[in-house]
Formats: C-alpha cells, sequence, structure tokens
C-alpha cells in the first residue's frame, strides 16, 4: 500500500512548488531522500542492558533494526574508549521514510509538553532539515512504562534540493510546525 503522504506529494505537492518557484520540469522540485534517526548513548552504551533496550525503543519507533555506531577515538575526559558502542542510528527511505514522516507529524510532535513548534533555524547549506526531541517516549510505539530513561532523539530530514528556502516550502507543505520567526 502506497503511503498517504507520497501520494500527495506526486499529486499536489509537486506541482505546487513547480508553478511557486517556476521550475521547467516536476523533476526540478525539492524531494526528501532520506530520514536518518540518531540516539546517542554515551557511556550507556557500554551496559548491554540499557542498550538492548534502546535498540528495542528505537526498532519500535522507525520500524526497522538500529545500526550501533561506535567511538573514533578515545578521550579520557568523555570516558570513551577506541570501537565501544557510542549510540544507534537508522536509516529510512522510500515508504517508510514517509510513513514516519507521517506519524512524526500528525502524532508525536503534537505530544510535545509546552510544544511552540520548530525552528527554521535548523537547515544546512545543502537543505537538509535537522532538529532534536528531548523525549523519545512522544512516539506511541514505545511503551512508557517499560522505559527505564528518558533519552533525546536526533532527526535528520534529508532534502534534494536547491536551496534552503525550497525546503522549508516542502516541509511547511507537508504540515511541520514551524513557528514564527520575530525580526526585531
Amino acid at each position: 500500500m502506497i503511503p498517504r503522504l507520497k501520494t500527495l506529494y506526486h499529486k499536489e505537492v509537486k506541482t505546487m512548488l513547480k508553478e511557486k518557484y517556476g521550475f521547467r520540469n516536476l523533476n526540478m522540485a525539492p524531494k526528501f531522500e532520506k530520514v536518518v534517526l540518531n540516539m546517542g548513548l554515551g557511556i550507556d552504551g557500554n551496559d548491554s542492558k540499557i542498550f538492548k533496550s534502546c535498540e528495542e525503543d528505537l526498532a519500535k519507533i522507525a520500524g526497522q533494526k538500529p545500526v550501533s555506531t561506535k567511538f573514533k577515538k578515545s578521550i579520557s575526559n568523555f570516558k570513551t574508549r577506541k570501537d565501544t558502542k557510542a549510540g544507534l542510528k537508522v536509516t529510512l527511505r522510500k515508504n517508510k521514510m514517509y510513513e514516519f514522516i507521517d506519524r512524526l507529524v500528525n502524532i508525536a510532535l503534537p505530544r510535545i509538553k509546552d510544544f511552540r513548534g520548530l525552528s527554521s533555524k535548523g537547515f544546512d547549506k545543502f537543505g537538509n532539515f535537522t532538529f532534536g526531541v528531548k523525549e523519545h517516549i512522544i512516539f506511541p510505539e514505545v511503551n512508557f512504562d517499560k522505559v527505564d530513561k528518558i533519552r533525546g532523539l536526533d532527526i535528520t530530514v534529508v532534502i534534494k534540493s536547491n536551496s534552503k528556502e525550497h525546503s522549508l516550502e516542502l516541509l511547511k507543505r507537508f504540515n511541520f510546525p514551524f513557528r514564527e520567526e520575530r525580526s526585531n
């Protein structure tokens, strides 16, 4: 079954962006390439029980098994050793990516306490959007009672685009809740 947001993109959003920015063809319109979820564990990565529970939580959130990341070098002040577990990451593409974006925008982000909107300053020079979530329990897939510690989560939406403005407009068309920046 094709995700709801994928059909919305191909039927409406693509043509709206083409008309708004005057692209010569539909393939010049910005589009999602992938979504990367990252959960850094730090020292807790050494504890196999904590690592396993975080791995299960991230697998429930993403819908696929995460990959463990390792430290590249040893730093004594941070109590890290080379090639020990640093965290977990998941890369979502195609249909799973669209389904995750739909759940993120419509279910998870509204569950954040005192949520004022996402900052539009999270774009890099390539048009990719990155933001952090302080509590991974905002996703309904995670059972709140079984969580030992609330952890943060970094979400990167990689967008194939020519500029930040095009990427921002694409995300606004998919109802990403951006806060209005005030100019003083």
